[in-house]
């Protein structure tokens, strides 16, 4: 399910995903949120492009420790690369 920043004080959250296009971003939170893991998105600039880089915006996905295991195999089963 799809928590506030505040959930996360106290923590370091683990990033799991980059999502580029909104599209992704939506499909992602579904399967997230089916699977029962608890989850952040936070928009935030990441470099892109490999002969002309250019900042661009996209949703980065966050989880507690304990949650990434479970994000991981519900984004595999899903199509979905995790971040490392």
């Amino acid at each position: 399910m799809k928590k506030e920043a505040d959930y996360f004080e106290g923590h370091e959250p683990q990033l799991i995903y980059i999502a580029k296009k909104l599209k992704d971003a939506l499909r992602l939170e579904d399967i997230l949120t089916a699977a029962g893991v608890d989850f952040g998105v936070e928009a935030d600039q990441y470099q892109g492009g490999f002969v002309f880089r250019t900042t661009r915006t996209g949703a980065f996905f966050y989880v507690l420790e304990e949650f990434r295991e479970a994000a991981v195999a519900a984004m595999l089963a899903n199509g979905y690369v995790p971040a490392k």
